[in-house]
C-alpha cells in the first residue's frame, strides 16, 4: 500500500468542506463555535473549539502544561468574555492504542481538523515500518499546509553557544508540500528504479546538451525534486503579506535557494519569487538589485546607463556584448518603470526582497544575524535552516512552528518524542507553548499571546528553568524547574 493509507484508510483527498460530520469515537464539546476562513484568513469567534493532539512520549508532561499556560492567559487577558473549548484528538501511537494497528491518524481526526481549521499539537512518533514516512508531513500534504512559519527569538538568559544570540531575531517561512519531501523516490535495485535509470541515461540525458555525457549509476536510489511556479509563489507571497506586519527595520524578505547549482527548481524558486514581488507587490516592494540601480543614480542624477550598469554588475567590463546589452537594458527598464514610485529614497520605505545561496546564509545567520528578517525557502533548505537558527538562540526545546494553508492551520512542537523523559515531568515544554502563542496571534488574540512571551521572558531572566536550560547557564540552576512548575512560573510572570 502506498505512504498515505498505510498512516490509516481515511487519508485520501478529501474536500476541506463537509455537510454532516460524524465521529467513531470522539465526542465534540457540547459548548463553542467553529473557526471559519474567507480569503486565506481565519476568522475567530469568542468561544472557539480547538482540537489538540497530545503528542507521543513526552506529549504526556508538555500538552497539560502548554494547556495550563493558553487558559491562563487567555483569562487573564480577557476575562470571561473570551475562552478555548479544547477537543482531544487522536494521532500516533495513542491513536493505535484507541482505534487499531497502523491508524496512526485516524479519519476522527482528519475529520475533525478539517471542521474546526485550527489545531495544535505535542510531538509525534514516525511510525517504524516501511511505506510511512513522517505523519508531520502526512498532515502538512493532507491539509495543504503550505507555509511551515519558525520564528527564532532569543528570550535574555536562555544559554547559548552563540556569542550573540539576541541580535538573531528570523522568521523561517518554509515551503511545506514539495520538494524531495513529497517522497516520490524509488530504492536501489528495483524494477522501476532501473526503468527511470535507463530511461534517463538513455533518453532524456543525451538529448539534452548542457548535460553532456552525465549518467547516473544503476546502482542508485532515485527520487525527484519538484518545485513549482504555485507552491513557490504562494509561499512567497504569505512570506510579503508577514512582512507589511513588521516595523519598517524589519520589512525583508530574503529568497534563500541553491539556484547556482540546481538552475531549473531552486533557482527557478528565486525567479518566481521575484517575480511575484515586481508584480502582485510591486508598490511596496523594492528587490535590492532595483536599490543599487536607483540608489546609484540618486548618488549622481547625471550617470549614464552604461555606467549604472558598471556598478551594478561585477565584472561588467569583461562582459560579452550581448551580456553588457542585457545588464544596461535591466537598469533602463527599472529607471524606467519605477523612479518616479520608488526613487528619490522612497526605496527605503519599501519591503526589501533579495535573495542568498543557501550554503552562505547558514554562515550568515551566525556572523550577520541582524542583517535579516524573514528567510523564505524551500522544503529541504527550511528544514535544516530552521533548526540551525533554533540552535543560536537556545535550541529546538524553545523553538515553535506552525503550517499554515488557506483554509487550515496546525501549530505543532518542533522537537522529537524522546521517550525516555515521557511521565517524568521534567521536559521543557517551551516549544509547543510557543506555538499556542503562534496560535493566539494568528487567531487575533494577541494579548494573551504576549503576556504568555512576557512570562516565558521573566521566568528565564529569574533563572526559573527545566533540566535542558539549567544544567548549561552558569552556574548551573539546581535544582531546576519542573515541567509543570515551569508552566506555572510562566504565569506568575504574566504581569511582572
Amino acid at each position: 500500500m502506498g505512504e498515505l493509507n498505510r498512516l490509516g484508510s481515511v487519508i485520501k483527498k478529501q474536500p476541506l468542506i463537509i455537510d454532516h460530520f460524524m465521529y467513531e469515537k470522539l465526542t465534540p464539546p457540547t459548548t463553542g463555535s467553529k473557526i471559519t476562513f474567507k480569503d486565506g484568513k481565519p476568522i475567530v469567534p469568542n468561544d472557539p473549539i480547538v482540537p489538540f493532539i497530545r503528542g507521543d512520549g513526552t506529549g504526556v508532561d508538555i500538552w497539560p502544561a502548554t494547556e495550563k499556560v493558553i487558559d491562563a492567559a487567555v483569562k487573564t487577558a480577557y476575562g470571561d468574555s473570551k475562552k478555548i473549548n479544547w477537543f482531544k484528538v487522536y494521532a500516533g501511537d495513542e491513536a493505535c492504542d484507541k482505534y487499531g494497528t497502523y491508524q496512526y491518524l485516524p479519519e476522527d481526526t482528519l475529520t475533525a481538523i478539517r471542521e474546526y481549521g485550527i489545531a495544535i499539537k505535542g510531538p509525534l512518533t514516525t511510525p517504524v515500518g516501511g511505506g510511512i514516512r513522517s505523519l508531520n508531513v502526512a498532515l502538512r500534504q493532507i491539509f495543504e499546509l503550505y507555509a511551515c512559519v519558525r520564528p527564532c527569538r532569543y528570550y535574555p538568559g536562555t544559554p547559548s553557544p552563540h556569542k550573540s544570540p539576541e541580535k538573531l531575531d528570523v522568521i523561517v517561512y518554509r515551503e511545506n508540500t514539495e520538494d524531495i519531501y513529497l517522497g516520490i523516490e524509488w530504492k536501489e535495485g528495483t524494477e522501476l528504479a532501473q526503468k527511470l535509470i535507463n530511461y534517463l541515461n538513455n533518453e532524456l540525458i543525451p538529448a539534452t546538451p548542457e548535460h553532456g555525457k552525465k549518467q547516473i549509476r544503476l546502482d542508485s536510489g532515485i527520487g525527484v525534486k519538484p518545485i513549482s511556479k504555485t507552491g513557490s509563489q504562494r509561499l512567497v507571497r504569505r512570506a510579503i503579506e508577514h512582512a507589511l506586519r513588521l516595523p519598517k527595520a524589519k520589512q525583508m524578505v530574503t529568497l534563500v535557494h541553491k539556484g547556482n547549482i540546481m538552475k531549473y527548481t531552486e533557482g527557478s524558486f528565486r525567479d518566481w519569487g521575484y517575480e511575484l514581488a515586481t508584480s502582485e507587490f510591486r508598490e511596496v516592494c523594492v528587490t535590492e538589485r532595483e536599490s543599487w540601480i536607483l540608489s546609484n543614480k540618486e548618488g549622481n542624477a547625471d550617470i549614464s546607463i552604461e555606467d549604472n550598469a558598471r556598478k551594478v554588475e561585477p565584472g561588467y567590463d569583461g562582459l560579452t556584448l550581448d551580456k553588457k546589452e542585457e545588464i544596461c537594458g535591466e537598469v533602463k527598464g527599472v529607471l524606467d518603470a519605477i523612479w518616479d514610485s520608488h526613487g528619490d529614497g522612497k526605496w527605503k520605505d519599501k519591503i526589501m526582497v533579495n535573495d542568498r545561496i543557501a550554503d552562505s546564509i547558514f554562515q550568515q545567520i551566525q556572523t550577520r544575524p541582524d542583517e535579516y528578517s524573514i528567510l523564505a525557502t524551500m522544503n529541504l533548505n527550511g528544514d535544516y535552516l530552521s533548526d540551525a537558527a533554533a540552535a543560536v538562540v537556545g535550541g529546538l526545546g524553545m523553538g515553535p512552528g506552525a503550517n499554515i494553508g488557506d483554509t487550515c492551520a496546525i501549530f505543532e512542537a518542533t522537537h522529537g518524542t524522546a521517550p525516555k523523559h515521557a511521565g517524568l515531568d521534567r521536559i521543557n515544554p517551551g516549544s509547543v507553548i510557543l506555538s499556542g502563542v503562534m496560535m493566539l496571534e494568528y487567531m487575533g488574540w494577541k494579548e494573551a499571546a504576549e503576556l504568555i512571551k512576557k512570562g516565558i521572558g521573566n521566568a528565564i531572566a529569574n533563572r526559573q528553568v527545566t533540566y535542558d536550560l539549567a544544567r548549561l547557564m552558569e552556574p548551573k540552576v539546581d535544582p531546576p524547574l519542573k515541567c509543570s512548575e515551569f508552566a506555572q512560573a510562566i504565569i506568575d510572570h504574566f504581569n511582572d
